[in-house]
């Protein structure tokens, strides 16, 4: 099984992450952001990946470092349990439709983190929470989970569709990318050797 646990701990926030990437799409999260929670849910329940965050932070303060940080702890958490990425398809694509909104993500699992972020809100806060913290939060999953990774929001008016098209296609596009390839499973899929 490829799970791996993750405890952040810094002077603004303190974060444990638990995740089976052959799970049943289960998940714990409370990271004290009400979105967020629901975000990382659906992450959660698309991509077939088991995931427990807990999360305390300086909320008095705003919402980035939770936010930057829980994305920090479940990427660091989601490299280690891919180990050496043998046997992976290593990309993934979706496209991710949420009524009149419509959502591109791709991914290569290919241990270069890269953000590409095409996606223009028009509002400042989505329930408390401020909407340029998405961008954050992409950029330091990418980082430290070590994928290449390409959100582009195609159209949409709604703004918790648009957000919430782009963690289901991230779901969707892990979902493929972390597949076992029954025809490789014991090769690094790269003409490198390694990932």
């Amino acid at each position: 099984m490829r799970k791996y646990s993750v405890n952040r701990k810094t002077k603004e926030t303190e974060i444990l992450v638990d995740i089976n990437l052959d799970g049943r799409g289960e998940s714990q999260i409370n990271t004290g952001i009400g979105f967020l929670d629901h975000m990382l849910d659906q992450l959660s329940k698309h991509s077939l990946i088991d995931v427990t965050i807990k999360a305390k932070g300086d909320l008095h303060v705003d919402y980035h470092h939770t936010t930057e940080d829980s994305a920090l702890a479940l990427g660091e958490s989601f490299t280690k349990a891919l180990g050496d990425r043998k046997g992976i398809l290593r990309f993934g694509q979706a496209l991710s439709a949420m009524d009149e909104t419509l959502s591109r993500v791709v991914v290569d699992c290919s241990n270069r983190p890269y953000l590409v972020w095409k996606v223009d809100l028009s509002i400042s806060q989505l329930g408390e929470m401020d909407t340029e913290l998405f961008k954050e939060w992409f950029q330091a999953f990418s980082q430290s989970a070590g994928i290449t990774l390409h959100v582009e929001n195609l159209y949409g008016e709604n703004n918790h569709h648009i957000i919430e098209s782009c963690f289901k296609g991230l779901a969707r596009a892990l979902r493929q990318a972390i597949s076992i390839d029954s025809n490789r499973m014991d090769e690094i899929p790269s003409t490198k050797g390694s990932l």
